[in-house]
């Protein structure tokens, strides 16, 4: 039975994909990114048929085990551009550290600011970073880890449709510039959104997706022993 059911869900979440990936290519604009598309007709399908979220992912969990395979994958446009990046490491890196500052210092602010308890602000302080290290954070600060996948992903999807359009204000105009921009602030949705553009800027976005993950491990303790 849950064969049925898992084989039901995944054949629903790739059509669900191709037609989504379809739509964008008709209507080409960064509010309709695939992965929003398909992700807004996966719950209205739930919804109507009142199914819950767990019975999906009898499924759901077989395609989230392809995540590594795909960030596997990421590693061939690094190597096309390796002498490249080797050229920008500095200004990666640093950019990357100034990127992560920010995407910590705004989620302490805002919940502090807002007056959110100290479990949601453990919550949401991880979100510029991809989901198995935000969850590891979250865990060791005592969060919540479902609520800090959801800001996450908000995160991701949120960069992603809005890049082209922070690129425009502030006259973003060079691959490292918006590969590292994306990619500290909206991890793997992010540079998915970056390798469209060009194999150069997904690979600024690889790398600086990468080293925010190690930056943030390290800076989340003193920032929020600063802030809080």
């Amino acid at each position: 039975m849950n064969f049925l059911i898992a084989s039901f869900f995944i054949l629903l979440t790739i059509i669900a994909f191709i037609f989504a990936k379809w739509l964008y290519q008709r209507v080409y604009t960064p509010l309709l990114l695939p992965l929003t598309v398909a992700t807004v007709i996966i719950i209205v399908f739930l919804l109507i048929f009142n199914i819950d979220f767990d019975t999906y992912m009898i499924g759901g969990d077989l395609i989230s085990e392809l995540l590594g395979p795909a960030v596997v994958a990421l590693a061939y446009p690094l190597y096309q551009q390796r002498d490249r990046l080797k050229q920008l490491l500095m200004p990666l890196i640093i950019g990357s550290f100034i990127g992560s500052i920010v995407g910590i210092a705004s989620g302490l602010l805002l919940t502090k600011w807002f007056g959110f308890s100290d479990e949601l602000i453990y919550s949401i302080t991880s979100k510029s970073v991809t989901t198995p290290v935000a969850v590891e954070i979250t865990e060791d600060l005592g969060g919540i880890i479902s609520l800090a996948a959801v800001f996450v992903m908000v995160a991701g999807i949120g960069g992603a449709m809005m890049s082209n359009y922070i690129y425009r204000i502030f006259q973003l105009d060079t691959p490292i510039g918006k590969g590292v921009g994306i990619g500290a602030a909206s991890h793997g949705i992010g540079t998915a959104k970056a390798l469209e553009n060009s194999e150069l800027e997904g690979s600024f976005s690889s790398i600086a997706m990468i080293l925010s993950a190690i930056f943030v491990s390290f800076l989340m303790p003193f920032m929020i022993a600063l802030f809080m």
